[in-house]
């Protein structure tokens, strides 16, 4: 069916895998469609464990892994136009080159249909920002998942300024922060010399804050959930702007 032909979702068809334990990249993502663009969600079904020591971490990693490509198959009689692989771990820990061949896979599995992640999001976003090099980090891990987030940054050619994190105890637990957490990990990540603020996780209900956060810190704050979405519209040629999101789609 050709896209003139479609009366929802006629302009992009959006898919938007995530763990079963997500409660905001839906919800955010929703609120960002432009008209003439639908959202198609699967879900990765995984443990809700604890992510304060390293078995427990790895448990949800593998378990991720396991589950990531039969939630891409399940959105595949959709014909879709991109899918979102709106979790960010496993990206990051296992380094540069693991995270290529990951994206391989996951576009493999999808038949050709392109792949946004975090990672590829992130840098895309940040070059069309300046060219930006000097971030605040904001992750929603305990320390334990801290330094695997920093060292991907750190291995692209980034310099982490100064690094903030929410504390998740479990998955689903990255969601419950407060708007002062929030504030205080902007407040931690803005150090002097930080070019942009940059938030990981997508569990983290961060879309709407990071716009008022900019305000406040004159940079660029970029929600991960904003970044996938903007990255998956823009390399789908949607070039809409819009405000209540940051400066991404205001702007880029």
């Amino acid at each position: 069916m050709s896209n003139a032909n479609k009366i929802l979702g006629h302009r992009l068809r959006v898919g938007v895998v995530i763990p079963s334990t997500n409660t905001s990249a839906q919800p955010e993502m929703d609120d960002m469609r432009p008209y003439g663009v639908t959202n198609h969600v699967g879900r990765m079904v995984i443990v809700d464990q604890s992510l304060v020591a390293e078995p427990g971490f790895n448990s949800v990693i593998q378990a991720m892994r396991r589950t990531t490509e039969p939630a891409i198959k399940s959105l595949q009689d959709c014909q879709l136009d991109r899918i979102i692989v709106a979790v960010s771990p496993d990206a990051y820990w296992r380094g540069v080159d693991a995270h290529a061949q990951m994206l391989a896979q996951l576009q493999d599995t999808a038949g050709g249909v392109g792949i946004t992640c975090s990672a590829d999001a992130i840098e895309e976003a940040l070059a069309r920002l300046g060219g930006v090099r000097r971030i605040g980090l904001i992750s929603p891990y305990t320390a334990i998942g801290n330094e695997a987030v920093a060292q991907f940054f750190v291995d692209k050619g980034y310099e982490v300024v100064a690094l903030a994190n929410l504390g998740g105890q479990s998955p689903s637990r990255i969601a419950e922060v407060s708007l002062q957490d929030l504030r205080n990990a902007v407040d931690t990540a803005n150090a002097p010399g930080v070019e942009a603020i940059v938030q990981v996780g997508t569990n983290v209900p961060m879309a709407s804050f990071a716009h008022t956060a900019e305000q406040w810190t004159g940079k660029p704050v970029i929600a991960n959930n904003t970044v996938l979405y903007w990255h998956a519209l823009r390399m789908s040629g949607i070039d809409d702007q819009f405000d209540g999101f940051g400066r991404l789609f205001s702007c880029c």
